[in-house]
């Protein structure tokens, strides 16, 4: 049997072919105005945080500033001016951004200003003094090093509170040598607000109203 196509009698061409639709592609959506003009000028830091590094650059970490109600003043001028910039802003969640070993710039704080400053009494004197927080493991180590190998550590646990605040209490103390340590019992408990968070530094108030400025350190503490 032949194919049935071959019986296949032709359709008279009375209809025009239909005319092929064109095929639309949508242009992409421009950018907003609000993107646009942040592609063109990216975020800067406030000018209160340029203002803040130069007023307790030559603070001795703020030994000074105990003596110069007026320089404490524009410092606390310039840290309220950094918490307004974003007020209520999450500043503790993100255990990237506040997990770290933080190295102190200037405090009010007085236990640790005074053993920074009594430091050589003891044939030494003070190196870094550092905040290492660990959100996720729940851990808050304050530390004073006396180079080339002590150590005085305040270990903590800490309990974060959004937006800004972390609740600790204090678990454990120790004078550390190189091969000796001396310990001392527990001691404290509180909570800490972060008020300013960037990529380089740090600024708290705590319960008891002193202020802490610390920036990340170019390296990490494990001790």
């Amino acid at each position: 049997m032949a194919p049935f196509l071959s019986h296949a009698v032709p359709l008279p061409q009375t209809l025009a072919p239909p005319i092929p639709r064109a095929r639309h592609r949508l242009a992409p959506r421009p950018p907003s105005a609000a993107s646009f003009l942040r592609g063109l000028f990216p975020a800067r830091p406030p000018p209160a945080k340029a203002d803040l590094l130069r007023l307790i650059a030559d603070q001795g970490r703020g030994l000074e500033t105990q003596s110069d109600p007026s320089r404490l003043a524009d410092i606390v001028a310039c840290i309220d001016a950094l918490a307004a910039v974003s007020p209520g802003a999450d500043t503790v969640s993100d255990a990237a951004k506040l997990s770290g070993t933080w190295r102190l710039l200037w405090t009010t704080e007085q236990e640790q200003l005074f053993i920074v400053r009594n430091a050589p009494f003891f044939r030494t004197a003070a190196g870094d003094v550092l905040q290492v927080i660990d959100v996720t493991g729940g851990a808050l180590n304050n530390v004073i090093t006396f180079p080339p190998s002590g150590a005085f550590v305040v270990n903590g646990e800490i309990e974060v509170q959004p937006p800004q605040r972390v609740n600790f209490r204090f678990t454990r103390a120790a004078l550390r040598g190189s091969n000796w340590e001396v310990p001392f019992p527990p001691f404290g408990k509180g909570w800490f607000d972060t008020v300013y968070l960037d990529d380089e530094i740090r600024v708290a108030k705590d319960i008891r109203g002193d202020y802490l400025v610390v920036e990340r350190a170019p390296y990490s503490w494990n001790g």
